[in-house]
């Protein structure tokens, strides 16, 4: 295969990563997480059973959960995305062992890679049968957020794309860009326990919080991580006090995010590199989009396109940083 094989092959499951991790979110948020109550086919069928006699079949056996085939749909859509992602997956660590001798050829991060899509998978059957516990599910979503940024990351260190006079601003935003990373992931984890528990909506109104400054909350039972087995978290389980904890959390989090993001936006625009100058114009015009969708998701009371683009949002800030990262760190080798 041509030597930059390697790299169309990462640049192309970076695109069906991100995809898939869209492709996740609408099925959250349309709640069709148990659109299909069994792991990996769906009523025990490969595809969606939509024929009568199967549907009365599949009814029998799950009297719980009854055959909604619009729902069904959605959980087998992203179910194939993933599945198509974790052979392309399984082709670039295949690689990357066949070119391991190479110069500069990447070789831990692949199989790395390799294991993450593993356990993906064994968190995404958790999901269903563990029926959508908070933790299982954030968790799926973090993994998948991981496995873009590590296919980003790769492409990006096979490519040529360099900007001038990055490598020396580095050494002064190098810490700016791993802040503001650090931040977004904990915004990103806490944005998916708000949507795992239900809590998108426990304050309707803004600034204030149902019609208060700091309502009634409590933050102990919001963040409890495991309430053992057995439960349906269809709905949530929370009370009022620890869904408006965990929307409180996540607004927080979105003041820190502005106030560090934004910082590191305002250091690039001031950068001598032209280059660096626009990437930090476009840093701030994604943060302030992200911002814009969250608050269009209180005041609209959640629609379904906002939500899963408010979600698309996290995901492209995470890849805008990679891309920061990447431009600022002299590439010695390819890892």
């Amino acid at each position: 295969m041509p030597r930059d094989a390697f790299a169309r092959l990462t640049l192309l499951a970076c695109v069906l990563a991100l995809c898939v991790v869209v492709l996740g979110a609408w099925v959250r948020l349309s709640h069709a997480g148990l659109g299909c109550p069994d792991w990996p086919g769906c009523y025990g069928h490969s595809v969606v059973p939509e024929e009568t006699h199967l549907i009365a079949a599949a009814n029998a056996a799950w009297p719980q959960r009854p055959v909604e085939p619009a729902k069904a749909w959605k959980e087998m859509i992203h179910r194939y995305a993933a599945g198509t992602l974790g052979l392309l997956v399984l082709a670039i660590a295949g690689l990357a062992w066949r070119r391991r001798r190479l110069v500069g050829q990447a070789l831990a991060l692949p199989l790395v890679l390799l294991a993450l899509v593993v356990f993906q998978a064994l968190l995404g059957m958790w999901t269903v049968t563990l029926l959508l516990k908070p933790l299982i599910v954030l968790a799926h979503l973090l993994g998948g957020l991981t496995t873009l940024a590590i296919l980003w990351w790769l492409t990006l260190r096979q490519s040529e794309w360099r900007i001038a006079d990055a490598a020396e601003a580095g050494r002064r935003l190098r810490g700016w860009v791993l802040l503001a990373l650090c931040v977004l992931c904990l915004q990103v984890a806490l944005g998916g326990w708000t949507s795992t528990n239900y809590a998108a909506l426990a304050c309707p109104d803004l600034p204030t919080c149902q019609g208060q400054w700091w309502p009634p909350t409590d933050f102990r039972d919001a963040f409890t991580p495991w309430r053992g087995l057995g439960i349906d978290y269809e709905g949530g389980v929370l009370g009022n006090a620890a869904r408006v904890s965990v929307h409180l959390a996540h607004r927080l989090g979105a003041l820190l995010v502005l106030l560090v993001l934004g910082g590191l936006s305002w250091q690039l625009r001031r950068a001598r590199s032209g280059g660096l100058r626009i990437a930090g114009g476009i840093l701030l015009g994604g943060l302030l989009l992200q911002l814009s969708l969250g608050i269009a998701n209180v005041l609209l009371v959640l629609p379904l396109p906002v939500a899963v683009a408010h979600n698309a949002g996290a995901a492209v800030l995470l890849l805008l940083l990679v891309t920061l990262n990447h431009l600022l760190r002299p590439r010695e080798v390819a890892a």
